[in-house]
C-alpha cells in the first residue's frame, strides 16, 4: 500500500476546548515519508510519542516552550482516512474543538482531496506483547496480523456503567461511521472546578457530551458513545507513532497518559526511540496518572 497526502491546503477555525482560546488550523500536503508535522510560532514539531509534553487531560504535544494541546482527533481523522503526511499549521494553542469528535476533521480532510504518494506505507510488527498500567487501569498489546481494539470502560455513573466495544477499522468507512462521530466527555458536576484549574474553558454542548446527575444533557449519537470515544482517542495517540500498527489492542479504563506510554513502550520495543533537540519529555508515572482526556475528574476517564 502507498503513502498518501492531501491535495490541497483547507483550514478550520474554532475554540480550543480546554483554553476557550480562538485556534485556526491549515492543513496542506507534505512529501513522503515526513509524517505529520505541526508548525506553530516558528517550531516544527513532528507528531511522535517523544513530542508529548503532557497527557493528563489531552494530548499535547511541544517543543522549545511552544505548546499545541488536544491534537489526538485530528490524529485520529489522518488515521482513519489514510493519511500519512499532513503539514498542520497553528494559529493559537489548541486545536479547535468543532464538536468534540473526529468527524469534523474527517470532512476538513474529505474536502482536501487525497493523493497517492509513490513511497510504500510500512506497517509496524510487535516483536512480543506489551503492558502498561496496573490495577483497574491497564493497556494490553499484542502481535497480530491486523489491527484491533478491545476496550473496556467502567464508571459508576448509571448513565455509562460497564461499556465493552471491540472494533476494527475494516473498512475506511468503518472508521467514518462507527468511531470519528463519538464525542468527548464530561460531568456537570465538575465543570466549575475544572475551569478554575484552566482546564475546559472552552467545553460547552456544542463540542462535548455533558453528564448531569440524571444522563446525558444533549443526548448521545450512539448507546456506547463513551467508550467509542476512548476507542478514537487511543486510535489518535497510537497515530503518533507515524505508521500503522499490526496489533490486538486490548484496555481497560486508560486515557491519553496510559496510550502515550503504550506508543513510547512500542518505540522501544522496536528500537526505534527518538529525543528531539529541544523538546522537555513529560515525565508520568503510569500509576498516578489520571485516565481522563477531557474536562472531568480521573473517575470520569474522558
Amino acid at each position: 500500500m502507498r503513502q498518501h497526502t492531501i491535495k490541497k491546503p483547507v483550514t478550520l477555525e474554532g475554540v480550543g476546548l480546554h483554553s476557550g482560546k480562538p485556534a485556526r488550523i491549515t492543513l496542506s500536503p507534505a512529501p513522503e515519508d515526513t509524517g505529520i508535522v505541526f508548525r506553530a510560532a516558528g517550531d516544527r514539531i513532528a507528531a511522535a510519542p517523544e513530542s508529548v509534553v503532557n497527557s493528563h487531560w489531552a494530548t499535547t504535544i511541544g517543543k522549545n516552550g511552544t505548546r499545541i494541546q488536544t491534537v489526538e482527533h485530528l490524529m485520529a481523522a489522518a488515521a482513519g482516512l489514510g493519511i500519512d503526511n499532513l503539514d498542520v499549521h497553528v494559529d493559537g494553542p489548541e486545536i479547535p474543538a468543532a464538536d468534540g469528535s473526529a468527524k469534523p476533521f474527517v470532512a476538513l480532510l474529505a474536502a482536501a482531496g487525497r493523493n497517492q504518494q509513490s513511497a510504500k506505507r510500512r506497517a509496524l510488527s510487535l516483536p512480543y506483547p506489551i503492558r502498561v498500567g496496573s490495577a483497574g487501569r491497564w493497556i494490553h498489546i499484542f502481535p497480530a496480523t491486523r489491527f484491533r481494539i478491545s476496550y473496556t470502560l467502567d464508571n459508576d455513573h448509571p448513565a455509562i456503567g460497564t461499556q465493552v466495544l471491540s472494533w476494527t477499522p475494516a473498512t475506511e468507512r468503518a472508521f467514518v461511521e462507527e468511531l470519528a462521530p463519538a464525542r468527548t466527555y464530561g460531568f456537570l458536576k465538575d465543570l466549575g472546578v475544572m475551569r478554575k484549574k484552566g482546564l475546559a474553558r472552552g467545553g460547552s454542548l456544542d463540542n462535548a457530551v455533558v453528564v448531569g446527575n440524571r444522563g446525558p444533557l444533549n443526548g448521545l449519537r450512539y448507546r456506547d458513545e463513551f467508550v467509542r470515544h476512548k476507542i478514537l482517542d487511543l486510535v489518535g495517540d497510537l497515530a503518533l507513532l507515524g505508521r500503522p500498527i499490526l496489533a490486538h489492542v486490548v484496555a481497560r479504563n486508560a486515557g491519553h497518559a496510559l496510550n502515550i506510554d503504550l506508543a513510547l513502550a512500542i518505540q522501544r520495543s522496536l528500537g526505534l526511540e527518538r529525543r528531539p533537540a529541544g523538546a522537555a519529555l513529560r515525565v508520568l508515572s503510569q500509576l498516578d496518572a489520571p485516565p481522563n482526556d477531557g474536562f472531568a475528574p480521573a473517575r470520569a476517564a474522558i
